[in-house]
């Protein structure tokens, strides 16, 4: 299956986008190094991954920090090499913390907040949702959007916006397009894909 990846790193007059080759990535660790290698100074570094129209991922690096990681559907980047690269790390942080708790938490607070403008079929279509997160795909990790929800908050992009790119129906490179788009960089990452 094919892969695009490209690298977006904060400068500042903007973001620097590069496509990027993965074949030598195979933990966590080489990723983030990738994704250092690109930083000007201790900002920002954005690794875009997405495989075929199946999912997508956002991996933010900020200087030393462990790396963020939001992946579009867990159980669908699980089945592929560089996806359980991230939801491998993923399942791992979740049996060290209450990460996943904090993740539904945070998704039942937005449903929340989205919860005047919603009507009964909508409310249905989401419960549905949550019972598709609750089912395993391979190795345990969950159908649906894992990680953290919240990596491109402050760039821009909420968490509900990240969400919703990664619903049922999202287009991966649409998704990557619009996030690039709303970070201010959409027709660069176009020219490099």
């Amino acid at each position: 299956m094919a892969y695009f990846a490209a690298v977006l790193a904060r400068t500042d007059g903007g973001w620097d986008v590069s496509e990027t080759e993965l074949d030598d990535v195979e933990t966590l660790a080489d990723l983030a190094d990738l994704a250092r290698e690109a930083a000007q100074d201790d900002d920002s570094v954005l690794v875009f991954i997405e495989q075929e129209d199946s999912w997508f991922a956002v991996i933010r690096v900020d200087g030393e920090d462990d790396p963020r990681i939001f992946v579009s559907d867990g159980a669908a980047a699980a089945r592929s090499s560089y996806g359980s690269v991230l939801t491998d790390e993923l399942v791992e942080r979740v049996g060290d913390s209450d990460f996943d708790d904090d993740f539904d938490a945070l998704v039942s607070e937005l449903d929340e907040e989205d919860a005047e403008s919603q009507t009964d079929g909508q409310a249905d279509e989401e419960d549905e949702e949550e019972d598709d997160r609750a089912a395993a795909g391979p190795g345990g990790v969950p159908v649906g959007p894992l990680g953290d929800c919240e990596l491109l908050a402050d760039l821009g992009v909420a968490a509900r916006e990240l969400l919703d790119l990664s619903g049922e129906g999202a287009v991966p490179g649409d998704a990557l397009t619009e996030i690039a788009e709303a970070l201010g960089c959409g027709e660069v990452l176009e020219a490099v894909r």
